[in-house]
């Protein structure tokens, strides 16, 4: 029988902060046997630079909130010495950086731009360690859209589910059957890259399948 101090060890994991406040991500972590110990979401400036492109927009901002959440845990005797995870999410459309929509104007104006064309999805991840490295990766994915009919334009809208997306989509939830072709990562669009985001973890020694044996 192992003692209390073996299975304390055994039972040991270090502590994972994600820098985010969407439950999207969150859901994704959880998905993949991962648990956060903390959410720590930065609020960072999102409007673009000048001549700023899409991936280096979204590296910049992942970087950022990756940054703002390591301060706020260097602060919390909990979260010393913590890996801190970001993600940011970038849709671009005809060479235009679509806005995260918070009114209906915005939402409207990305699915006019999304219907009946193909648009890019780019993801910046970015894993902060114990040891202060810093690693990154960028996921790209590239989406089909139907031509909405008048009818699924105004539904949609009326459906409130674009609301603080990318892009004015969810394409977990209704938007998901205006979809004609993806290719790359489905996660990616929905917020987080999974292959990519576990990669980088279990590269830096995060015990990604600490869970998995406990899994239902």
């Amino acid at each position: 029988m192992a003692s209390s101090s073996e299975k304390s060890s055994a039972d040991w994991r270090p502590k994972l902060v994600l820098a985010s406040a969407s439950p999207r991500r969150l859901a994704l972590l959880q998905q993949a046997g991962i648990e956060p110990d903390a959410l720590l979401p930065a609020d960072v400036d999102e409007t673009p630079l000048k001549s700023e492109s899409p991936r280096e927009l979204a590296k910049r901002l992942a970087r950022e909130k990756a940054e703002v959440a390591r301060r706020a845990a260097r602060n919390s005797e909990d979260l010393k010495g913590a890996f801190i995870l970001s993600a940011d999410t970038v849709v671009v459309a005809g060479g235009r950086i679509l806005p995260k929509a918070e009114v209906m104007e915005e939402a409207a104006a990305c699915l006019r731009l999304l219907s009946g064309r193909a648009h890019r999805v780019y993801t910046s991840i970015c894993l902060m360690t114990p040891k202060d490295s810093i690693r990154e990766r960028m996921v790209e994915t590239r989406v089909r859209f139907k031509r909405l009919s008048r009818d699924e334009f105004e539904r949609y809208l009326a459906s409130g589910e674009w609301r603080g997306k990318a892009g004015g989509y969810a394409i977990q939830g209704l938007a998901g059957t205006f979809v004609i072709k993806l290719v790359g990562s489905y996660s990616n669009v929905v917020g987080l890259p999974l292959y990519e985001t576990v990669a980088l973890l279990d590269g830096e020694g995060y015990p990604v399948r600490f869970s998995w044996l406990n899994a239902a």
